[in-house]
């Protein structure tokens, strides 16, 4: 793996069910791993014990650098590691960057024939890696991300069966550069948050769908963000959005019958991103 690439595992209060490290590995990465706490994490003490390379940033100072949304004390929330990365990355000399959270138990090539989606484990992740560093490269995009399972939901009429490339956002994973730095806002919700208010002002946020990772249902792994999720539920995540981009974010149901929808943020992408065309292409 390119020498200049560390791969930033986000963590808070689960010690003993960090599960993305191992998937790393096993998925043929080679690089090197921090896990990243924050100081009001109880126990950081055995983060440190169990885990080679742990980084510690002050909460409360990163919590002044963006606008949370809201008035709340409760910082429970990834979003203040998601920003600390970039100085972190910096401070270790470090131009390249992946964000991940913790819960991963799979990375996987994913695609679609004759309307159902299959997958196959990805064995040489380095690879992949450095395929996406050069396209974050290559173009002037802030961030490009991997696909989630949930991207796949829908058969015949889902995009990336019918041959989608790219998706004009980026959500869970995140290569970044100190380089191009950004903000993440919004207390919760703050992929989806960051991705509309930025790429409202023309900035792109892109998904590679093609390569995916498998996280555990987040209510089910204890620790991190469970509890806010479980205590506000979808529909105050969900409304931080709105609250960022109401002009093009309501919220809607979500789900394949009544039985399985749920409350969650809907995006219309005309009154969302900008449509820029060449001059070339300008009336004379």
């Amino acid at each position: 793996m390119r020498n200049d690439f560390v791969a930033f595992i986000l963590t808070h209060g689960r010690v003993n069910s960090v599960i993305t490290d191992k998937t790393l590995r096993k998925c043929g990465y080679t690089g090197p791993i921090v896990y990243v706490i924050d100081n009001e994490d109880k126990q950081a003490d055995k983060y440190k014990n169990k885990f080679p390379d742990v980084y510690v940033f002050d909460k409360e100072v990163m919590s002044k650098t963006f606008d949370e949304a809201d008035n709340f004390e409760d910082r429970r929330a990834i979003i203040y590691a998601r920003n600390a990365c970039f100085g972190i990355a910096k401070e270790l000399g470090y131009k390249y960057f992946i964000e991940l959270d913790d819960d991963y138990d799979t990375f996987s090539f994913t695609y679609g024939r004759n309307s159902t989606v299959k997958q196959r484990a990805i064995k040489q992740l380095d690879g992949i890696f450095e395929a996406m560093v050069r396209f974050y490269e290559s173009t002037s995009i802030m961030t490009v991300a991997m696909a989630q399972r949930g991207d796949f939901v829908g058969g015949k009429d889902n995009d990336i069966i019918r041959g989608e490339k790219l998706k004009r956002k980026a959500m869970n994973s995140f290569i970044c550069s100190t380089d191009r730095s950004f903000h993440f806002v919004g207390r919760i919700n703050e992929d989806v948050n960051t991705y509309t208010t930025l790429g409202s002002r023309g900035y792109l946020f892109l998904q590679i769908p093609h390569v995916a990772l498998n996280q555990k249902q987040t209510q089910s792994n204890k620790g991190g963000m469970t509890d806010i999720y479980i205590n506000q539920g979808t529909y105050v995540k969900s409304f931080y959005t709105v609250m960022m981009m109401p002009s093009s974010v309501k919220i809607g149901l979500m789900g394949n019958s009544m039985e399985t929808k749920r409350l969650h943020h809907t995006i219309s992408w005309n009154n969302t991103v900008p449509k820029i065309i060449k001059e070339s292409f300008k009336k004379k």
